[in-house]
């Protein structure tokens, strides 16, 4: 299972949220670079970075970070938040950054979801945020009636290379993931899951790989990375290295020279 350390960017500082709450914020560092070469130099075979201000307002603000880290490191990158339209998610890709993860427009939008996917065949990611089952949009200010399992089968359906789920509810918390609601997507959908939201130990991560036969082969991991309740190498260890699959070739790491 890879294990993807995140990055969530607020105002170009390494933050993380508690359910996604904008007033409960911690810095955790302001050099996000530095924080990309740390997790790299354990071990981290792919980094997870979320422009927080592109997510609240739709428009990417931390292109500048985002560049910067995809630069100074050798391993692929994902990015979301705040890529709302054709030209956002093209002009992200065109930083190096392999995957982008789109949200709010898999909801409002679906339709560029398969557009974009066709264009970028294995570089689209769809994010799915849910409050008890229910897809969040707009930086997790709002909230749809659609259930996450119906927007992962549909978003699965327009070609999506990857789904992950993140439970607002369990994000920055760390009581665990909610092992429920991972088998309910993994079981809705043929394509790998990432789960995302609430890890707080090793035992989390080794509960997660009883759901790795329906897909779910990859989780995110953030405020445990941060608090060093969970320490990178040794879940490296305990779940596996990580691994690369599924990418088209020559994409990623860019020295932009």
């Amino acid at each position: 299972m890879d294990v993807i350390p995140a990055i969530d960017l607020l105002e170009g500082k390494c933050v993380r949220l508690y359910q996604g709450d904008y007033e409960q914020q911690q810095i955790f560092d302001e050099n996000p670079v530095a924080v990309a070469k740390q997790w790299v130099d354990q071990g981290a075979t792919r980094l997870h970075l979320v422009d927080l201000d592109g997510a609240k307002t739709g428009q990417p603000v931390n292109m500048k970070a985002i560049a910067a880290i995809v630069q100074a490191i050798p391993v692929p990158v994902q990015v979301g938040g705040g890529l709302r339209d054709y030209a956002k998610v093209a002009n992200l890709l065109s930083l190096g950054v392999q995957q982008a993860i789109v949200g709010t427009v898999a909801v409002e939008q679906p339709q560029l979801v398969g557009e974009l996917c066709r264009e970028f065949p294995g570089q689209i990611i769809v994010g799915i945020d849910a409050r008890e089952g229910k897809v969040a949009t707009r930086g997790w200010l709002e909230t749809s009636e659609i259930l996450a399992t119906s927007l992962a089968q549909q978003m699965a359906e327009q070609g999506a290379a990857t789904i992950i789920y993140t439970d607002i509810q369990r994000d920055g918390t760390l009581k665990g993931p909610n092992m429920a609601a991972l088998r309910e997507v993994a079981e809705a959908v043929d394509i790998p899951v990432i789960a995302s939201g609430g890890v707080s130990s090793i035992t989390d991560l080794l509960s997660l790989l009883s759901l790795e036969p329906l897909g779910v082969n990859g989780v995110i991991i953030g405020r445990a990375l941060y608090t060093g309740d969970v320490i990178l190498k040794e879940a490296l260890q305990a779940v596996g290295p990580g691994r690369l699959q599924d990418v088209p070739p020559n994409l990623g790491y860019s020295t932009f020279a």
